[in-house]
């Protein structure tokens, strides 16, 4: 990894193999990544970006990501979705209508596009605020078949007091949770619990751009409501190594994603690696 964890924000990767359109809003796709060498029991992984539901980032910051997940085997789909601030035509519930439709329709798209039908639901891979759209959509109608959050906004209403971004989760929702409670009761993920979806976090406790204590509250709460969640605490890790392929935490990400789409039928705890 650089000395500059961000890089991995602007490093150039292949160009996607196909870009499938699910909606009519030209942020309404997602770009396929074919591996080589499938394997057949690899299930379709959406990636699903962060920046903290922001026009300025988009889903090409994890290519990177995207580029060795495809290389070890995996069908990748990086979803695009509408976002907040100038020319973004985002917020709720258009960000969160655009996640839960992609993700239902990404099965169908990758067949028709290429011919593959891999094993079960999707897995939903999200970073950062992309992590809080993972956790939300498996919520939702939408089938899938496991999470695994990156460093995810798990918990809206405790990043609004934070003032997470400079006002990123007011841009979202239009309001703080006391202005718009029931806006927050629809979208805030850990006031959704139980998802009924197996769940692995992965957060590095050195993160000053999503506290660690979101997801630690997140996965205690959804546990008591049934859920099975796993979270792995990366005592060196901070916010951007989790989706740096060349980073230390990049096999705790494999093995946490393996864990996820083999439905986390290990452990159900809190993991503190390092």
């Amino acid at each position: 990894m650089t000395a500059d964890p961000r890089e991995v924000l602007v490093r150039p990767a292949p160009p996607p193999d196909a870009t499938v359109r699910y909606g009519p809003h030209p942020d309404q796709v997602a770009d396929l990544r074919l591996p080589a060498r499938p394997d057949p029991t690899y299930p379709l992984v959406v990636v699903v970006h962060g920046g903290f539901w922001r026009q300025e980032y988009d889903r090409r910051h994890t290519g990177p990501l995207s580029s060795a997940l495809a290389g070890l085997g995996y069908p990748v789909a990086q979803l695009e979705y509408r976002r907040t601030g100038p020319g973004g035509a985002g917020g709720w519930p258009a960000t969160g209508d655009d996640v839960a439709a992609g993700v239902a329709a990404l099965p169908r798209l990758l067949a028709e596009r290429t011919g593959l039908a891999p094993p079960g639901d999707p897995v939903l891979l999200g970073h950062s605020a992309g992590g809080h759209l993972a956790l939300w959509c498996a919520g939702t109608a939408a089938r899938v078949g496991g999470v695994l959050a990156l460093a995810p906004v798990a918990d809206l209403g405790a990043a609004y007091r934070l003032d997470l971004d400079g006002g990123a989760v007011a841009a979202l929702l239009g309001a703080g949770p006391d202005e718009a409670p029931d806006r927050y009761a629809a979208a805030d993920p850990v006031r959704r619990v139980p998802i009924g979806v197996p769940a692995v976090i992965v957060h590095g406790e050195r993160d000053r751009q999503v506290p660690i204590e979101l997801s630690r509250g997140y996965a205690a709460r959804a546990r008591v409501a049934g859920d099975r969640v796993t979270l792995i605490a990366l005592p060196d890790s901070e916010h951007f190594g989790l989706i740096d392929p060349l980073s230390p935490a990049w096999p705790q990400v494999l093995g946490a994603l393996r864990r996820a789409h083999a439905g986390d039928r290990g452990i159900d705890a809190t993991l503190r690696s390092g």
